[in-house]
């Protein structure tokens, strides 16, 4: 039999909504399909009004309709749902001519480029971190004073001191989400990499330098807001460096806020009370890598 140069479905993925067209002799045999044993995703969305004289039957739904999933990777957002065949009874029930189909369906979206460079409006926001590409997500790290009400005015620490941190994420027509902070490091130079250098949180989300003798760092409960973290740390500077400067740099994550803090997005505190580690959400299970030291990765 010679092959049909159209395929019998054809999936569109555009920024909001997915179009499935499918061919009516949709096993190639010559026999039409009807648009009424055909359907969409687990909710059984039905097909456009359809045209009988036309050899197609089209189907058009929003991304999140007719009962589709979503997967969140690393780099992208998946959309799946399921074409159905269903074949009407036959009008002999002791004989079966056909037998039902299923044909998966995905929509593959990237999570750090837009769908589409034309005026859209897509349902859904890219993440982001080169913010002033797109203006999608943009993070900040302020020390603040002391009842946390504004941003602190001097730079200039003694030590004894506890350095107040607020770090925050903003988004334009995003999903709500929550931040973590990965790490942050302390170098006496701009570069980050350079030596000395100490890492006081560390390990996706481990506030490692609670673990010290004598200080009070940790993570201040609760939040203020999902996108909000607060941190407390005790002035310190490296012994024999005669500089007074420390640079900070921090490295800052965004999850959804309806996915539950898991061992790579944490923020952990070290109990000196009970000597042992203490999330700020989430159950304790998520910071015994804190100990271990081989927190993982995500996927």
């Amino acid at each position: 039999r010679a092959l049909s140069p159209l395929p019998a479905v054809a999936v569109r993925c555009q920024e909001g909504q997915l179009a499935v067209t499918v061919r009516r002799d949709l096993f190639g045999t010559g026999r039409p399909v009807r648009a009424a044993e055909l359907s969409l995703g687990e909710a059984s969305c039905p097909p456009l009004s359809p045209n009988p004289a036309q050899a197609f039957v089209t189907f058009v739904a929003a991304l999140h309709a007719c009962g589709s999933t979503l997967q969140v990777t690393p780099d992208s957002l998946i959309y799946r749902t399921t074409l159905f065949y269903k074949p009407s009874p036959s009008s002999n029930p002791l004989i079966v001519r056909t037998t039902p189909a299923e044909v998966p369906i995905e929509c593959h979206y990237p999570r750090k480029s837009n769908v589409s460079s034309g005026a859209v409006h897509p349902t859904w926001a890219p993440f982001r971190s080169t913010v002033a590409a797109q203006e999608r997500l943009q993070f900040s790290l302020r020390l603040m004073d002391d009842d946390w009400s504004r941003e602190r005015l001097s730079n200039g620490f003694q030590l004894g001191d506890s350095l107040r941190f607020q770090a925050d994420v903003t988004s334009e027509g995003h999903v709500p989400l929550r931040l973590f902070v990965d790490q942050c490091v302390a170098t006496a130079t701009p570069d980050r990499s350079s030596s000395p250098r100490y890492a006081f949180i560390d390990l996706r989300g481990c506030l490692v330098d609670g673990r010290a003798e004598d200080t009070g760092s940790a993570f201040v409960s609760p939040r203020p807001r999902p996108e909000s973290l607060r941190f407390l740390v005790d002035a310190f500077k490296f012994a024999g460096d005669a500089g007074n400067l420390l640079y900070i740099s921090c490295h800052l994550r965004v999850s959804p806020a309806a996915q539950a803090p898991n061992p790579w997005n944490k923020a952990c505190s070290f109990s000196k009370a009970s000597g042992l580690w203490a999330p700020l959400e989430g159950t304790a299970a998520i910071c015994s890598c804190c100990d271990t030291g081989s927190c993982p990765s995500p996927g």
